[in-house]
């Protein structure tokens, strides 16, 4: 089996900071924000997801007696009738 990688040298800043090459941002999909995983002598980069949130809006239900135009009224009756604490 032979697998093939990639591999750049990089510097890093006085700030601790590494450039990820545009071409593996692009390739690898990374945004904003990475997981750091180290392990075995090395360290690796994983693109972290971005969840698409807007999806979920209209998929949630609840019986709320609230005037949903009042976030804040919403938050209060949430918490004094959902609240676990």
């Amino acid at each position: 089996m032979v697998i093939y990688m990639e591999m750049a040298i990089k510097d890093i800043d006085e700030q601790g900071r590494i450039v990820i090459p545009k071409a593996l941002r692009k390739k690898y999909k990374i945004r904003e924000k990475v997981i750091i995983r180290s392990g075995e002598g090395k360290l690796e980069l994983i693109p972290l997801e971005e969840k698409e949130l807007a999806k979920y809006f209209d998929s949630a239900t609840a019986d709320i007696k609230a005037d949903l135009s009042h976030w804040h009224k919403v938050r209060t009756y949430l918490i004094r009738n959902y609240s676990r604490y």
